[in-house]
């Protein structure tokens, strides 16, 4: 299985980098997992509702631009569908199963995502309603789907 995680903007915190490195060293052993980063759009602190949709588009684009046909996309959005971690790792298995072995997660930056890449999603992922930044969005990201594959494994990391 390959598991692509494409996220806007870089991250600079040495914890998240050091987080996000050990789970994907964990999940070497069941998937190849990448990371992918997209340059987020430079904008001022307030922005109208235009710049807001210009800073979404042209974010929305250079992500289109990492997503290949094959792959199966889903976008983490507040207003996604929330799961539980049972309910998610079923998921991932049944994807596998049903020959969708490339999955795709796609993070937004501050504005979140364009509606082009929302449509290009084959599902989408919230974890709540509440608003956390994108950069700490990776590192929990990652580790639900480690925490997918031990469910799956029937390993005890679960509990």
């Amino acid at each position: 299985m390959n598991i692509k995680i494409i996220g806007v903007g870089k991250l600079k915190e040495k914890y998240f980098t050091a987080g996000i490195a050990e789970y994907k060293k964990r999940l070497g052993k069941f998937a190849n997992i990448s990371i992918v980063e997209v340059p987020d759009e430079k904008a001022p602190e307030s922005l109208s509702e235009a710049e807001m949709i210009q800073v979404k588009q042209a974010e929305g684009e250079r992500i289109l631009g990492k997503i290949k046909d094959k792959e199966w996309v889903i976008a983490l959005a507040i207003e996604g569908k929330q799961r539980s971690s049972e309910a998610f790792a079923k998921e991932i298995a049944d994807l596998a199963t049903y020959g969708h072995s490339d999955i795709t997660f796609v993070i937004g930056g501050s504005l979140g995502l364009s509606p082009e890449v929302m449509q290009r999603a084959n599902n989408t992922l919230s974890f709540g309603k509440l608003t956390l930044p994108h950069q700490l969005m990776r590192l929990v990201l990652i580790e639900q789907i480690y925490r997918a594959f031990m469910i799956n494994a029937g390993s005890p990391y679960h509990k």
